[in-house]
């Protein structure tokens, strides 16, 4: 079983930045390919970005390329996603994944655990 608790969430202006943090709480955590979702209200949940864990690719969904940046800290067993430029429209709740065997990085039922979620809101 492995927990994960994000961090990081606040209100911010848009253009404005957050990091967001997810800590995991078990050693094996470098073997697992880490990802990040967000629902907005009255929404779908959305992948975010992901990162595996065998050589580091990174994945973004085309909405945030250029604005929000995955990165992990094997050593310290987090994962962070840094986000910049900010849009009304990243407004959600952001939740951290971590999933030991992934295909396809954007499909959230391929994840095997999941954090509580941390509120991003971007005031105009």
């Amino acid at each position: 079983q492995v927990q994960l608790v994000e961090s990081g969430g606040g209100l911010v202006q848009a253009g404005g930045s957050l990091r967001l943090s997810c800590a995991a709480s078990r050693g094996t955590f470098r073997r697992y390919d880490m990802g990040w979702f967000r629902q907005a209200p009255g929404k779908e949940r959305e992948f975010v970005a992901a990162i595996r864990w065998s050589d580091s690719s990174i994945y973004y969904t085309d909405s945030v390329k250029g604005r929000f940046a995955i990165s992990r800290d094997n050593a310290k067993y987090t994962v962070n996603l840094q986000m910049s430029s900010l849009k009304p429209e990243d407004t959600a709740v952001y939740y951290c994944a971590a999933a030991l065997r992934l295909a396809t990085v954007s499909d959230g039922n391929e994840y095997d655990y999941w954090g509580q979620g941390t509120q991003v809101t971007v005031s105009t």
